[in-house]
Formats: C-alpha cells, structure tokens, sequence
C-alpha cells in the first residue's frame, strides 16, 4: 500500500478545496425542498462551481476501471439508494431523505464531502438513521491520530451503527485524496481495532460511512452506478476529508454553515 504524505503546502491546498466542497453544499442547502428533481440540483451546483468557485465538478465525466463515465457533476442518492445515485428528472418528495455527495477541484487538488438532507417533514424512522449515520461519521474521526489504525476507525463505527440496531455497508469506504481523486488508503466502516495501516501525520483521507436500515446487502443498478439496500431499507451516508495531525486530526470540508460536530466532538483534534 502506498500512501502518500502531504506537505503542509500540499494541506493548505486541500484545506481550500476542502472549504469550497463545504461550501457548495451550504450554497444547494436551501434547494433541497419537495418539487425539486435531482437534475435541477445538479445543474444548479454545476453552475456554482464553475461560474462562481472556478472549480472542476470531478464527478463529470469520471471513468473508472470498468465504469462508463459518470454522467453527472454531483451524485444525489434518495431513499434506499446508498451511494452514487445518478440525478434525473424525478421531483423529490416530502419524507424522502437524500445524501448530497461532491467533489470539487481546485488548483488540481480534490475537496469531497456529502451531507443528508431531509426533504420536508420526515419520519421519525428517517430522522434517526441520518442522525446516527452522522454521529457514526464522528465516532470514526475521533479515532485519528499518529499511531492509531484504520482498524481502529472501522471498528468504531461499526460498533456504534450495530449498537443502534443498523448495519454498515462494506463495498464501500473512505479513501485517500489530494491531486488524485481517489488514493489510498482505503479507510472501511468497519473492522477489527488495532489491525491495519498505522496512521502518520500528514496522511489525508474521507471517512464516508453508509449505514442501511435493514440488512447490508446491496445491489447495483442497469444505469451502471447507482447502489442501493437489496431489502429496500432507507440508507444514509455522510462524509468529511480529513488530514492526520502531529498531534490528531483536523476536518478539512468545514465551511461557516457546516453542521456542528456531535457534543463531545471537535473539527480538530489536539
């Protein structure tokens, strides 16, 4: 595994980047209202990202091993849709939920951050899970530090979500990022403490986790990204980049309107 370590330029960069990704989801914030489709948000942060931020979308066009290209600036996953839901022409309704996930570029470098949103009134039901989804994000990233493993942070959150009756996706996880949009490390939801890659400061990565109702099983659909819950369930994701401190962690997608962390959690770690 090779990964690698950002000089305290290279962090200043991502920390820009970083703001700017929570900005764009503070600027679509107050969009998110039933009536308006997914295609309507996805144009609307397109045009805020290259008209006013002079940012890349790097979604757009994004090609993968074995991937067509992604056809889209942002993904807007609703409902049981768990990651990379594909914006198209249906309104959102009142009591969906739906996670907003972007990646901007910025001078090259990548900021990429998701939050949920709740669409109208929701069901208790929906309102829990995102929230615990959320909380579970901050039980992994209060685990940073030199000389802590990414065991450590999986561990963490998948204790917290199965303690609160959901369970983890494990297809997908968190992953290192800076001039790539997608480096190593790969940073899973779940595992085993103490096992894995030993953190080192200067080391930069998302920490993402998605976290269904129901069962953790999933399937892809024909569109050849959207994922969503086998058994229907609602599922949730949030997701901030962060960089390994010398002496913790510091959140790097936080803007003025980010949600404050969880009581007993801070946006850096000393």
């Amino acid at each position: 595994m090779s990964v690698q370590i950002k000089s305290p330029q290279d962090i200043e960069h991502l920390r820009v980047a970083g703001r700017l990704a929570a900005e764009l989801l503070d600027y679509i914030t107050p969009f998110v209202e039933p009536g308006i489709t997914t295609n309507e948000l996805d144009r609307l942060c397109h045009d805020y990202m290259v008209n006013v931020q002079h940012t890349i979308p790097a979604p757009l066009n994004y090609a993968p091993g074995g991937h067509t290209p992604y056809p889209k600036s942002i993904c807007t996953s609703v409902n049981q849709q768990i990651c990379h839901g594909v914006p198209n022409e249906k309104p959102l309704k009142r009591g969906d939920i739906v996670n907003i996930d972007v990646t901007v570029i910025k001078d090259g470098w990548h900021g990429d951050s998701s939050r949920m949103f709740c669409v109208g009134e929701t069901s208790s039901h929906a309102k829990r899970l995102c929230d615990i989804t959320w909380q579970a994000m901050w039980h992994g990233i209060a685990k940073v530090r030199p000389g802590a493993t990414l065991g450590d942070i999986g561990h963490a959150i998948q204790t917290f979500v199965e303690e609160n009756g959901y369970s983890v996706v494990r297809e997908f996880c968190g992953h290192g990022i800076g001039r790539k949009f997608h480096e190593e490390p790969q940073v899973l939801h779940y595992g085993r403490a103490g096992a894995g890659l030993t953190l080192q400061p200067g080391m930069v990565f998302t920490i993402e986790p998605m976290v269904n109702a129901g069962r953790r099983d999933i399937r892809q659909l024909a569109d050849g990204w959207s994922i969503v819950t086998r058994d229907r369930s609602l599922s949730a994701q949030w997701e901030h980049m962060l960089t390994v401190t010398e002496s913790g962690y510091e959140v790097l997608t936080v803007s003025d309107a980010t949600p404050t962390p969880p009581p007993g959690f801070a946006n850096t770690s000393t």
